[in-house]
């Protein structure tokens, strides 16, 4: 029985020698070390020996299993390795390859017009002022010199969430809050843009768009020097031979009221000539600021006054990219927005 182990551990060293993948050498400890494997049969025939040779041979039987273990463990680890290997030389990148460059996006044609008109106003001295969107009527209307029977407080006109809540249909509301935030007749010099929300949409209107609203008030402040801060808006915008016009008109927070008007060149083409027409096109609207406004928000009109304008910035920037489709601005369309 000696000699059968003995010749059982040669043929399994070799085997595990020249297994050349995990599942081969599986397969040789399955062979000669698993429960109906070779060793386990030769130990069954032991119940022929003597008591004497029992002990000797079993303990032969254990030293035989250890060393064939071992072996198998450190086989194991060699094939590992090798694996490891043969994939670090397959799998290895290539680090000297330049990277593939990600798209870069830009801002949004709105975006950007938004920021150019603040720009312009910022250098004049004005401040950013922001308010919710989510405004009361309180604000939105009343402190605005709004009577409760005007169209715009109509449900079909204004988003109303409840009787006396709303989304703001204006950013004036941000006026009235920063003067109630003031001290009484003290300056204020600012700017409010920001999303409003109206019962509109077509070509030229959208439930939702931009606005730009601005506010000054101090001392002795006259209708000139509203015309030459909205000449020089203009000019800043659409260039310096810009021509501007003010045209009377009404708004109830404003008195006198104006719009604003510049001359703009169309271009048309018939027939394969171009025909070019020269056009004014309303922009803003603005003027001074009614008394009433300034005693509803805490200030004496008999010792401050001043001026406010109002802009979308969907139609500035319809002007300035040449675009007739103000729902061109919402589509995400990627042909579109990829050309600014």
């Amino acid at each position: 029985m000696k000699a059968e182990m003995e010749a059982l551990r040669q043929r399994a060293c070799a085997q595990i020698a020249a297994a050349t993948d995990e599942p081969t050498l599986q397969q040789v400890r399955v062979t000669f070390l698993g429960k109906k494997g070779e060793l386990t049969a030769i130990l069954r025939g032991m119940k022929d020996l003597t008591a004497q040779e029992r002990p000797v041979i079993g303990a032969l039987a254990n030293t035989v299993r250890a060393d064939l273990e071992t072996q198998l463990a450190s086989r194991l680890a060699e094939l590992k390795a090798q694996a490891l290997a043969a994939r670090l030389a397959t799998e290895r990148l290539d680090i000297t390859l330049p990277g593939k460059p990600a798209r870069r996006g830009h801002l949004h044609p709105l975006t950007r017009v938004n920021r150019l008109i603040q720009d312009v106003f910022m250098k004049m001295g004005y401040t950013v002022a922001d308010g919710p969107e989510i405004e009361s009527d309180y604000y939105n209307f009343q402190c605005l010199n709004f009577p409760p029977d005007h169209p715009a407080r109509d449900m079909q006109d204004s988003f109303y969430i409840t009787d006396s809540i709303l989304l703001r249909t204006h950013t004036s509301p941000v006026q009235a809050r920063t003067m109630q935030a003031h001290e009484p007749n003290t300056p204020i010099r600012i700017i409010s843009p920001g999303k409003v929300f109206r019962w509109d949409y077509d070509a030229t209107h959208s439930p939702v768009f931009h606005q730009v609203e601005g506010l000054l008030i101090d001392r002795q402040i006259a209708f000139s020097d509203l015309k030459g801060t909205i000449e020089h808006f203009c000019r800043e915008i659409f260039g310096a031979d810009t021509k501007v016009r003010f045209r009377a008109s009404f708004f109830p927070f404003t008195e006198p009221s104006a719009e604003v008007d510049i001359l703009f060149r169309t271009r048309h083409t018939r027939g394969g000539a171009v025909d070019t027409q020269d056009n004014w096109l309303e922009i803003l609207g603005c003027g001074m600021v009614h008394p009433n406004v300034l005693r509803l928000n805490g200030y004496d009109p008999d010792v401050m006054n001043g001026f406010a304008f109002g802009m979308g910035v969907e139609r500035i920037a319809m002007l300035l990219y040449g675009i007739d489709d103000l729902r061109l601005f919402y589509e995400n369309d990627l042909r579109f927005l990829a050309q600014f």
